[in-house]
Order: C-alpha cells, then sequence, then structure tokens
C-alpha cells in the first residue's frame, strides 16, 4: 500500500508540474505527459521502474476516451458529416496506410507492414484539437476539415482493434490481460463463439437504448451525485467486462454504448462524470509512456529514429496536401491541414502495445516506431508554430472566417439553464426563431416530461464547472438563466465570471429585490418573471374597463419604460438605506401617474411626444 501510494504521488506531482510548464510554453498538455515521463522514468532521475504494469491499468483510459467519443457522435450528426468524415478521412486513412505500409513492405512480412501502415496513419487528436481550438481555428473551414480526419481516425480504430489480431504471425502467450474473463471463449465451438459475440453486442445496444433511462432516471432521483458518478463508471467498467469475455476489445463496447446514448438526456451529466477519470488516467498513460522511451536505442539507433521520424512525417504531409489538392481545399487551407496532421497519434501507443499483446509485431519493431511517433508528436506544436510564422494569412483573416462560420452550430451558441415555466416559453421562442441552445434542467421527471413532449433537454446541474464545459459553455456566446433558485444563480454567475469571462449572460428574477441582488453581481440584462404578465393582465383589465386597446397598449409601454428606467436610481437608494428608497420610490410613482394622466388626456400626435418625452421635474 505504502509503495503504491508513493507511485500514485509520483505520477500525480510530476504531472502537476510538467503540464503547466508545457502549456505555458505552448506545447500542449499531452507532450507534458510524456516530458514529465520523460523525467520520471528510467532514462531521467528514475523514480518509476515497473511501467509495464501501470500502463496495463491506465490502458482504460483509452476504453474512457472511446466512450466519451461516442457519446459526441450521435447518428443524426454522422449522417450529416458523411461526406467529410467518409472523403477526406477515408482518403487520408487509406492512402496514408498503403504508402507506409507500402515502404515497411521492403522491409518486413506483408502482415507487419499493414499493421504498421494502419497504426502510422493515426495523428493525434489530443493535441490537434487543442490547438486549433487555443488558436480558435476549430470554426474556419480548414479546422472542419481537420475535425472530420480526426473523427474518422477515432471511428477507424475501432476496426483496427478487430483486425490487428487476424494479422499475427506468431501465437504469444497472454499477458495477463485477459485473467479477470469469466470464462474462456475460445473453448466454446465456433459457432457457440459467434453467438456469443452478437448477444453481447446486441446487450450493449439494448441496454443503451431501453434500459438506461429508466435505470439514470431513478438513480438521478435520489439527487446523490456520487451514485450517479457509480453507475456512469459500473456502466464502462461492466461493458469492457463484457466485450473482455467475448474476446473483443472493451474499447468497441464502450464505443458502441456511447453512441447509443449520445441522444440520451443524461449525455451531459455521462460526460462531466467519466471525464476527470478519463483525463487522470490518459494523463498517468502518456506518463507511463514518456517513461517507457528507451533513450539507450534511440542513442544507439539515432539515424534510424531520426530517418523514421522525418519519413513519417514528411509521407503524412505529402497524402494529406494530395488529399486537400483532391477535394479542391484552397492552398493556405491544405497547407494548415497537411501540418495539423502529419504527426503520430497518441493512439499509436495503444495499437502498437495490443500488436505486441496480440504477436502481429516484436518488441525490436516496436521499440523505434514508438520513439519516431513520440518524437513526431514534441514537432508538432513547433510545425504549428512555423506555419504561423510562414503562413500568408493574417490573424484578422482567421477571425473574420471564424465568425462567419458560427451560424452553422446554432446549438452551440446558447446555454438554457432551467427549462421551468419561465425557461420553457424562452426556449419555445429561441426554437422558433431558428435558435437550438443547450438546454439543461436538473428535475429528472420535468426533463423526462419534455422529452416526451419533443424538447432535447439534458438532465445535470448546471452550477457544476465540469457540466458546463460538456454541454459547451467554452464556445457559446450566451447563457440565458432562468431558475427560480436565486442562490444557485448566483453561484452558477460567479463560476461563469470566473471560468467564462466572455459568455453573455441574461438572468430572469423573481420580483425587484431578486432583480437587485442579481445587479450587485453587475448581471445588466435582467427580466423579473412576472412582470410582463403583470403588464399583459393590466392591459387586459383597461380594455375591459372601456379603454381603447391603442390607448391601453400605450399606457403599458409607457409604464414598461419608465420603470426600466427608474431601476437604476431605485437599485442605488436601496443601497444607502430604506428610506432614501421609500423616498425615490414614491417619487417616482408619483412622476409615472402625472405622465400617465397627462397622457390620456394629450391626443395621440401629442401622446407621441409624452413616450419620447424625459421624466418631467418637479
Amino acid at each position: 500500500m505504502e509503495q503504491f501510494l508513493l507511485q500514485l504521488f509520483i505520477f500525480l506531482a510530476s504531472a502537476a508540474i510538467a503540464v503547466p510548464l508545457a502549456k505555458k510554453f505552448g506545447l500542449g498538455s499531452v507532450l507534458g505527459y510524456l516530458v514529465a515521463g520523460i523525467v520520471i522514468g528510467p532514462f531521467g532521475i528514475s523514480l518509476i521502474h515497473d511501467v509495464e504494469d501501470v500502463m496495463h491499468f491506465t490502458e482504460f483510459g483509452v476504453v474512457m476516451m472511446l466512450f466519451l467519443v461516442g457519446l459526441e457522435l450521435k447518428p443524426s450528426l454522422l449522417w450529416q458529416m458523411r461526406l467529410p468524415i467518409l472523403g477526406i478521412g477515408g482518403a487520408q486513412v487509406v492512402l496514408s496506410s498503403l504508402l507506409i505500409g507500402s515502404v515497411a513492405l521492403i522491409f518486413l512480412p506483408w502482415q507487419q507492414a499493414l499493421a504498421i501502415g494502419l497504426v502510422l496513419a493515426l495523428s493525434s487528436t489530443a493535441i490537434v484539437l487543442q490547438t486549433l481550438n487555443e488558436k480558435g481555428l476549430m470554426n474556419t473551414s480548414a479546422g472542419k476539415s481537420i475535425f472530420s480526419v480526426l473523427l474518422f481516425q477515432d471511428l477507424a480504430v475501432i476496426p483496427m482493434l478487430a483486425l490487428l489480431p487476424l494479422l499475427a504471425t506468431f501465437v504469444l502467450v497472454s499477458d495477463g490481460h485477459h485473467e479477470s474473463v469469466l470464462f474462456d471463449i475460445h473453448a466454446l465451438p465456433g459457432y457457440a463463439q459467434f453467438v456469443a459475440t452478437l448477444l453481447a453486442i446486441a446487450s450493449i445496444l439494448l441496454l443503451g437504448k431501453f434500459a438506461s433511462r429508466p435505470i439514470f432516471r431513478a438513480i438521478a432521483a435520489t439527487n446523490v451525485r456520487e451514485i450517479f458518478v457509480a453507475a456512469a463508471l459500473a456502466l464502462v467498467v461492466g461493458i469492457s467486462l463484457l466485450m473482455m469475455v467475448v474476446g473483443l476489445s472493451p474499447a468497441l463496447g464502450a464505443f458502441l454504448a456511447g453512441v447509443v446514448l449520445a441522444d440520451s438526456e443524461y449525455r451531459h451529466e455521462l460526460e462531466s462524470d467519466i471525464e476527470p477519470f478519463k483525463g487522470l488516467l490518459l494523463g498517468i498513460f502518456f506518463i507511463s509512456i514518456g517513461a517507457s522511451l528507451n533513450f539507450t536505442l534511440i542513442g544507439d539507433e539515432i539515424l534510424l529514429i531520426s530517418a523514421l521520424t522525418f519519413g513519417l512525417i514528411s509521407a503524412k504531409w505529402f497524402v494529406l496536401f494530395l488529399v486537400g489538392k483532391l477535394f479542391k481545399m484552397e492552398a493556405g487551407e491544405r497547407s494548415l491541414f497537411a501540418i495539423a496532421l502529419a504527426q503520430g497519434g497518441e493512439f499509436a501507443f495503444v495499437l502498437f502495445q495490443f500488436s505486441k499483446t496480440n504477436g502481429v509485431l516484436t518488441a525490436e519493431t516496436i521499440d523505434p516506431l514508438i520513439s519516431a511517433v513520440a518524437l513526431s508528436m514534441f514537432l508538432a506544436p513547433l510545425m504549428f508554430i512555423a506555419y504561423e510564422k510562414l503562413s500568408n494569412t493574417s490573424n484578422e483573416e482567421s477571425d473574420e472566417n471564424a465568425e462567419a462560420d458560427k451560424i452553422d452550430m446554432p446549438g452551440k451558441k446558447v446555454i438554457l439553464a432551467g427549462f421551468g415555466r419561465t425557461g420553457t416559453d424562452i426556449g419555445r421562442f429561441l426554437l422558433s426563431a431558428g435558435i437550438k441552445p443547450v438546454i439543461l434542467d436538473n428535475d429528472p421527471s420535468n426533463v423526462e416530461l419534455l422529452r416526451r413532449l419533443g424538447y432535447q433537454v439534458y438532465y445535470g446541474d448546471v452550477s457544476r464547472l465540469d457540466l458546463l464545459e460538456a454541454a459547451g459553455a467554452s464556445d457559446a456566446e450566451l447563457l440565458i438563466i432562468t431558475m427560480g433558485d436565486i442562490e444557485k444563480s448566483q453561484s452558477l454567475i460567479e463560476l461563469i465570471r470566473k471560468h467564462y469571462p466572455k459568455l453573455k449572460i441574461i438572468a430572469n428574477a423573481y420580483d425587484r429585490e431578486t432583480a437587485f441582488s442579481l445587479m450587485d453581481m453587475n448581471v445588466t440584462h435582467i427580466a423579473r418573471e412576472t412582470f410582463g404578465s403583470a403588464l399583459a393582465l393590466g392591459q387586459d383589465a383597461l380594455g375591459i374597463l372601456g379603454f381603447e386597446p391603442y390607448e391601453a397598449h400605450r399606457l403599458a409601454r409607457i409604464f414598461k419604460k419608465k420603470d426600466q428606467e427608474m431601476m437604476p436610481e431605485l437599485y442605488q437608494m436601496r443601497n444607502q438605506g430604506e428610506e432614501s428608497y421609500i423616498s425615490a420610490y414614491q417619487r417616482h410613482n408619483a412622476m409615472l401617474e402625472e405622465l400617465m394622466t397627462l397622457d390620456r388626456q394629450t391626443d395621440i400626435d401629442e401622446l407621441d411626444k409624452a413616450w419620447t418625452a424625459k421624466n418631467p421635474e418637479t
């Protein structure tokens, strides 16, 4: 136990030091983890030694990553992006695999050459997406093409995990990855293995489609977050075990479960609960990769590994540039497209390890390739910097492109917190206007009812930072707060101001006092929840009492305008004491009565002048 805690402390402390430093220098978190691993590994200061066992444990972070990738891939989104995903992404993976595999075929058997081509065709999702987001390039045309390729690559990992064992050229003794399997499926007849596999996949689909919602609804009704977190982890772990029982990759099952749950109202809650565990395990996994780099080998084979690194980047750059030209990208876009994806990817570490476990590739073949992939990832941020220096496209032009493309993703622009009596009407109005907000509500029964009515509402406590991030707060333009709990609204506003200072806020207030408490927090766009209804009822009352409809409408508008004008002054008087507030309140009411009486005594032309006139001084 003491040894375990010591190892855990070393991993966490090294990450806490290395990652902020790496991000400060623009290198990204993945490279920070790799550098931390190098420093604490056997070829650094030798704080850790048993890297292999740690790596096996943290590979579960990759399983969680694929579950989260699946959650992002709604079937409808996949269908909308089918042409760029299958076209650009498919062309890149196929051509890169063929080119790299053809070169490898000169030195290795075709099975090993094909495996190497497939693995090295992948790029680093973590590095590329983070860099694009940091530089504001995600919404550009090139950024969308890059995202399509990365999406196809993430999807391609699944069939690769299924294909690699079929390429095995010799049999290895199991390294313990499957010791926890409940029984050996290979002892069954071939037809029984096939049926068991189909049943396992079908059970995942059925569980996600029909059973998950009532289960998560019952758990959410307890309002105990820890139970929801436990259920989310149990889902991923259970599916992984099921896949291992039937001899398939646990990543495949996790991915399928994520896709099935992508349309669930609990999607954002699941994502926010799984994300910290995924990030932690992946971080430790990358540290273990850095620690496993064999610098003795790199020193002994410096020419070979340098040639592999240069060859990998050059081959992928050539294919990417060719694909960009084939799909008629502009010259500037092609350059960014080729530079961004020319490195190896983090999945190469997983797939090479998987290939070694299944007897496809030997350690002697894998070690220099892993070193080349790691070096290419180290060079990726530097290639981005070089592109920026040499690019003829200015930052202003990039910003203009990003601004023009925002309308393509209306669901990312607005977050609606609370979908009760006020939120429902606002949501209906926005949807009718063509704006599709991300709607969050923490009442599971209300979410279920609204889902049945056709609204895409997600369950979750919006005052949690991780849920806000999962809902897209970093990319959103506007947050609309319609929650009745003023304390929770205030906590949410403080959270937004701290982590998303550019996010605009509109909030509703239950009454005047609640509005003042929001004004204390410098919220400028406030709507009192009952004010509009009161004006509408008052206008109807005037009509029943014999007022002309237009006259009643004008009086309601005057009252609304003058009430809005007096709110800032009343707010100031409120902070100066009760007597000052009461005096100002009475004075404004008297002025308002005088103005509206004058309004009723004038004709329409004079009434127009009264509408634009300033408050009379008394």
